[in-house]
């Protein structure tokens, strides 16, 4: 009796393993390329689009709320390398940073969109449809998406 307890759990966790494995690799074979914050001046030069990237920047300043169609929460995040990104963060389906003061760090994964000011970074959250790769924010430790 153990022993086919022990077969049917080893079954069981196989099935799940490559539940779990198709799962990522479905994923991954869907999300765009993933750009990491360093070549975030390259794409800026290229006047690249549609880049997944992440990274981490400084809060320079916090914008008023983009209120028209999806409310957006915005703010300027200044990068090690000096360029600065706006980040339009959709407040109508992640919360809201309540806490977010100039000169905090946030670590982002979301899409960038060239523009000649360097750059607006989006999708920083979850996707309700299902299609497009989510993002986030990290403020304090904790997930925004």
């Amino acid at each position: 009796m153990k022993k086919r307890i022990g077969l049917v759990a080893l079954f069981l966790l196989a099935s799940f393993a490559l539940f779990v494995d198709q799962e990522l690799f479905e994923n991954k074979a869907n999300a765009p390329e993933l750009v990491k914050d360093g070549v975030l001046d390259a794409a800026f030069e290229n006047r690249k689009t549609n880049y997944q990237v992440t990274g981490t920047g400084t809060v320079q300043r916090i914008l008023k709320d983009d209120v028209k169609g999806s409310q957006h929460q915005r703010f300027l995040l200044a990068l090690e390398s000096g360029l600065t990104l706006l980040v339009a963060h959709n407040i109508d389906i992640a919360p809201r940073i309540n806490a977010l003061k100039i000169g905090d760090s946030i670590n982002f994964y979301g899409e960038y969109e060239w523009n000649e000011k360097g750059g607006v970074i989006h999708w920083t959250h979850h996707d309700p449809a299902g299609r497009h790769v989510g993002g986030w924010l990290i403020h304090n430790g904790k997930k925004y998406q």
